[in-house]
């Protein structure tokens, strides 16, 4: 299959939304965290990363939603443009990790819930914003 990183980010937060209306709070969370990280990867790429066929060339880029707030910055930082492009917020996703898909539903609320939501919600923004820009 071929990678769109941008295409992931758009479709994780859709089902993300319609999760979270479902009151499927888990499923949700997982994937409000997975649409951040493709969105950040959709724009990491746009300045600089490079690409393998089917992943990042670099290892310190095949990260998930709790390492990349960090290293989303780092090549944002390097680039012309990405001064436009900075995430207002603190990492929301510092207490996320890809292995809770393995998690009881009873082990998320709605406060820990909306903490990723807006995490999301801010990287949702910064897509626009490139979109808008002319940048993807």
């Amino acid at each position: 299959m071929n990678l769109d990183f941008l295409d992931a980010h758009e479709r994780h937060w859709e089902d993300a939304e319609l999760l979270k209306g479902g009151n499927r709070l888990a499923n949700a969370d997982h994937l409000f965290g997975i649409s951040a990280e493709c969105g950040l990867k959709c724009l990491m790429i746009q300045f600089g990363m490079s690409m393998d066929t089917d992943k990042p060339t670099d290892r310190q880029d095949r990260i998930h939603a709790n390492k990349i707030w960090i290293r989303f910055d780092a090549y944002r930082s390097g680039h012309l443009q990405g001064i436009n492009y900075a995430l207002s917020l603190p990492d929301p996703f510092m207490d996320w990790d890809v292995n809770q898909r393995y998690a009881r539903r009873v082990d998320f609320d709605i406060s820990r819930l909306a903490s990723h939501r807006t995490g999301a919600e801010a990287v949702l923004n910064l897509i626009k914003k490139a979109k808008l820009a002319g940048l993807l």
